[in-house]
């Protein structure tokens, strides 16, 4: 099968570099999947689960939000944040779901809006990190 090369980068880190069989990512107008020799396209990705293929083996990511092109046999994602299931502090992201759920309930009780879209965007992405750490304790059947 012909393969893609995924590039994913964030601020801080390259963080995958690797040819591919698929790609599935967490598009703001859905969830899209890329093969090889794809059409260029750019695409805006939000808060989401990441996830690519390489033959049996397949690996997970959460992400919060960028963008990626699909360009040459090649798809790269500009990643505000990007982390592998096995790089997640389940403990980290448990703490922060409750903080930010705690967050929502005071910003609801204020009504203040900012303060509630952002508890609520700190929310999504500590569920996606749960989310995407349980693939490794609990990995996808092959």
């Amino acid at each position: 099968m012909a393969r893609i090369l995924l590039e994913i980068v964030t601020p801080d880190r390259l963080v995958v570099s690797e040819e591919v069989d698929l790609v599935t990512a967490p598009g703001v107008a859905g969830e899209f999947g890329v093969l090889a020799n794809h059409a260029p396209m750019v695409a805006a990705i939000k808060i989401g689960e990441l996830r690519y293929r390489v033959g049996d083996r397949v690996e997970y990511l959460a992400v919060s939000g960028g963008f990626c092109e699909v360009s040459n046999n090649k798809i790269t994602f500009l990643c505000e944040a990007a982390e592998r299931a096995e790089e997640i502090d389940v403990e980290r992201a448990l703490r922060a779901k409750e903080r930010a759920e705690r967050r929502i309930q005071e910003a609801l009780a204020k009504a203040e809006k900012i303060d509630l879209a952002r508890a609520q965007a700190a929310l999504q992405r500590a569920l996606v990190r749960l989310r995407v750490a349980e693939h490794v304790r609990r990995p996808a059947a092959r």
